[in-house]
């Protein structure tokens, strides 16, 4: 018996290996809005909003039309033009505007929902447009007994519709359940009906009136921590279960605060060079943590002073910095996958190596200084007997990356990242 017990052991199949940033870093969309020929410039991940209401209406009972919504909207030709373009679509099911005591019957409604959803766009539908399902968004406004009861059934439906299809919560958190996320014991016990724990977390150092916004290595806040709880509380009860951020982000306009009104003390805006570096280093950040993907918000904003409103990579639909420092980001290091942190020093210096997908020879150390303050500082890396064969700042605008020079390992560092090529 231990003879055999051992030899099991000995065959486990190995660690799943780490995502390359190609398949790490996604952007959220949202629907007709996006605008998937510019977006593929910088990433090929996204995630949609999808609102239940426009496929049900007000009748849980109803019928879907798929691939049409009841509103007409043809999902066919939405994802369609989002898979033409390269991208990989993860679907948000929101049903904040069904009210909890509107459903006809729960368990029959969500199910049927499900089941018709994952068969028409799953992995295993004639199109195959959509990889990943998630049962809400940030429900806040159902009790916890009730998100339960709608996910229990339409992932039911989901597995049935499509058993290829990855499914995952909504925003979940290691604790009680508030305005905008669930608590993780809503879904404990369900682990056959998931694949992926999902998260939202934004670097929150106030919240209102000034819902300021600090920098994402900032020891003071929690923006890691609660990913962190998740992913232990997914090792102790939800064993091989993905973790997911799916929204993460600063806003960044260029107007000036409203005079009156809830947001007339917001203090949550950064410049346009902040929030590139503040997302590249978050990706970074996320990368060298147990997860599997990481979807930016949001794809477009109008330049509104106001929370959520100036997250966009785009201002009305023209690229930001931060659209520039993303693509440059991907770019980079679309083929590699994070493989150690060469130094970790808090508030003076983080330098990460990537490893690429198909040759491990190949190495790209990125480093920076993890603060948000300015500061820049002399390095010296630890690179040894590898020589630096390339050298750029990340980039904040069009065109190629600024060259620098890393002799040895050598290199001035600030809050934007640099990038070095290295060989043995």
């Amino acid at each position: 018996m231990l003879e055999a017990l051992f030899c099991l052991a000995a065959f486990q199949a190995p660690p799943e290996p780490r995502p390359t940033m190609d398949e790490f870093m996604g952007v959220n969309g949202h629907t007709v809005q996006f605008k998937p020929s510019l977006y593929a410039r910088a990433l090929r991940r996204v995630r949609d909003y999808h609102s239940f209401e426009w496929d049900m209406g007000k009748e849980t009972d109803f019928t879907p039309l798929f691939p049409e919504a009841r509103n007409r909207v043809n999902w066919n030709d939405v994802y369609g033009s989002w898979q033409k373009e390269g991208f990989e679509t993860d679907v948000c099911i929101m049903f904040n505007n069904t009210p909890p005591g509107s459903w006809k019957d729960v368990a029959r409604d969500a199910k049927a929902y499900g089941a018709a959803f994952a068969r028409a766009f799953g992995p295993s539908s004639e199109k195959r447009l959509v990889s990943s399902v998630e049962v809400g968004n940030e429900p806040g406004n159902y009790p916890d007994e009730k998100y339960r009861a709608v996910f229990e059934s339409m992932a039911k439906g989901l597995r049935e519709g499509d058993p290829k299809v990855k499914i995952l919560t909504c925003n979940m958190i290691v604790g009680k359940s508030g305005g905008y996320e669930k608590s993780v014991d809503c879904v404990k016990g369900l682990e056959p009906l998931y694949d992926v724990l999902n998260i939202h977390t934004y670097a929150m150092a106030d919240g209102w009136p000034t819902w300021h916004r600090s920098f994402p290595e900032d020891p003071k806040i929690k923006f890691l921590a609660t990913v962190q709880d998740l992913i232990d509380w997914r090792n102790a009860n939800a064993k091989g279960k993905e973790v997911w951020v799916t929204e993460f982000g600063w806003d960044a306009t260029t107007k000036p605060n409203a005079k009156s009104g809830d947001f007339a003390k917001w203090d949550g805006n950064v410049s346009d060079e902040k929030q590139a570096q503040y997302l590249v280093r978050a990706w970074l950040l996320f990368s060298a943590m147990d997860v599997r993907r990481a979807y930016m918000y949001f794809f477009n904003d109008a330049d509104e002073p106001a929370f959520h409103a100036a997250s966009g990579l785009t201002r009305n639909f023209e690229p930001k910095a931060s659209f520039h420092a993303t693509a440059h980001l991907h770019g980079a290091l679309g083929e590699y996958r994070f493989s150690r942190a060469v130094e970790k020093k808090a508030l003076e210096l983080y330098a990460f190596e990537y490893v690429h997908r198909a040759d491990p020879r190949k190495k790209v150390w990125v480093a920076w200084s993890p603060t948000g303050s300015g500061r820049t500082a002399e390095a010296e890396l630890p690179v040894g007997k590898a020589r630096v064969v390339r050298a750029e700042r990340m980039a904040l605008g069009p065109g190629e990356a600024p060259k620098i020079e890393a002799p040895g390992g050598r290199v001035a560092i600030s809050e934007s990242p640099v990038f070095l090529w290295l060989e043995e």
